[in-house]
């Protein structure tokens, strides 16, 4: 009987499975940590589907979160024009004051 008993101590498998349940665990822990979530950061913003439709910004300054959702209405307000932009071949943006307005 003896004999029985240690072969059931020297089977490989058994370190195997300990191992698999070490990496089991490590796994739950990173999953808890959720180490890339963004808004563990201070100051985040984050855009969810840009340019489409539905497309919302969620900003995230210290502890207020503040979420911007686009809608089909025009914007709309008082001003005056404070210059031109123009982008380049190259992707650069110039911008030129118009004329009477402090830079």
């Amino acid at each position: 009987m003896r004999f029985l008993e240690s072969d059931e101590a020297d089977d490989p498998i058994l370190s195997v499975v300990n191992l698999v349940d070490l990496f089991l665990v490590v796994i739950a822990v990173l999953m808890a940590m959720n180490i890339n979530n963004p808004l563990n950061q201070d100051n985040v913003m984050i855009i969810e589907n840009p340019g489409e439709a539905d497309m919302t910004i969620t900003i995230k300054d210290g502890e207020t979160l503040t979420r911007y959702e686009s809608t089909s209405e025009i914007g709309e307000g008082t001003g005056v024009v404070a210059g031109q932009t123009y982008q380049l071949d190259d992707g650069r943006l110039i911008y030129v004051p118009a004329e009477g307005v402090n830079p």
